[in-house]
């Protein structure tokens, strides 16, 4: 048998030693979402873990929606690390982390995508404000990106406040939603997402708002007559990692998640690209009866005064640290369209 030379035991040593210490280092790192692997959240998460599997020896285990419980479920877990990463829309987060609703006011995010995502990338509100609010709560904060304008399904069409009086509309347990819903005319209804279907079906509520993809692949059009486009708002998430974990976490590995989340952002934004429309003809091959309707200026203005007043309310709730990060966002905005 020929012997080994010491050079080469030498290097099987050092490898074995290297593997061995990956091995140990290496951990499964658990990430739940608001939505299934298929839908916007889902996409961003996969590409996340894509990135991380294919840079290190950790391994990335996504909890699609559903599956660990209702939002509020989830979100208790990944603050007590059960979880390590976690999307969450402020939707939900504004119970958590009231300024976080700055993002659910009506009228105040821009439509344009090419704004949008530039407010997105280069928001100081964003990247310097609200990451120690979320600390606070035992969150890190790692981004934010947009999810596609917000639409209203109904079993009636409507163009004013006063075609929703008495319209119970399912708004997500903010609020500054419900004082939104409210302004406009109509009856705002929290209910856990899973609640949502079987509501629509037994008329206790007659509406609910999501982006185009989500009111697609939930079938929510299966359950409605008409989708409307006021152009109030764009659903937002926001990424998160548990603080004890990401503090805990080496220089590398914290690049390495820095990293995954950059090409997550920009992959996410891409696929984006088209898919309102290509929800939208989904849903008219599904169901042809489903009513399309996109309100006029002249029809949108009179949300907009409606609903004026829940700036003021949003400032009411949050206080000083409320009014700071409204003035920034809006400084960012301005950055954004160059208005």
């Amino acid at each position: 048998m020929r012997k080994k030379s010491p050079g080469l035991t030498t290097r099987l040593s050092v490898a074995a030693l290297a593997l061995a210490s990956l091995q140990v280092s290496a951990a499964t790192w658990k990430y739940a979402i608001e939505e299934s692997l298929t839908e916007v959240q889902g996409v961003y998460a996969t590409r996340f873990k894509e990135v991380v599997e294919a840079n290190s020896g950790h391994k990335v285990q996504i909890y699609p929606f559903g599956t660990l419980g209702e939002s509020v479920d989830v979100m208790e877990q990944a603050q007590a690390g059960i979880l390590q990463f976690v999307d969450q829309s402020p939707g939900f987060t504004g119970s958590l982390i009231p300024e976080a609703q700055v993002f659910l006011m009506p009228y105040v995010l821009p439509e344009k995508k090419s704004e949008i995502n530039y407010f997105f990338k280069n928001s100081k509100v964003i990247n310097e404000h609200f990451p120690a609010l979320y600390a606070d709560k035992g969150l890190e904060l790692l981004t934010m990106f947009p999810e596609g304008r917000v639409h209203i399904t109904t079993q009636k069409p409507f163009e004013t406040p006063a075609d929703l009086d008495g319209v119970k509309v399912r708004v997500m347990t903010s609020p500054l939603l419900v004082e939104t819903y409210r302004s406009f005319g109509a009856v705002p209804t929290p209910l856990p997402w899973g609640e949502v279907f079987g509501a629509l079906q037994t008329k206790m509520i007659q509406g609910q708002e999501n982006p185009m993809f989500y009111i697609e692949s939930t079938k929510m059009y299966e359950v409605s007559e008409v989708i409307t486009d006021i152009g109030h708002n764009i659903f937002t998430t926001a990424v998160m990692a548990n603080k004890d974990f990401y503090d805990g976490l080496s220089d590398d590995d914290k690049a390495l998640i820095q990293k995954a989340i950059d090409e997550a952002n920009d992959y996410v934004l891409s696929y984006q690209q088209g898919l309102e429309n290509d929800s939208v003809a989904r849903i008219k091959a599904a169901r042809p009866g489903v009513r399309f309707v996109s309100l006029d200026e002249d029809k949108r203005v009179l949300f907009r005064e409606a609903s004026a007043p829940v700036k003021a309310r949003f400032v009411e709730m949050t206080g000083d640290s409320g009014k700071a990060i409204l003035e920034q966002m809006e400084a960012d905005l301005l950055a954004a369209t160059g208005k």
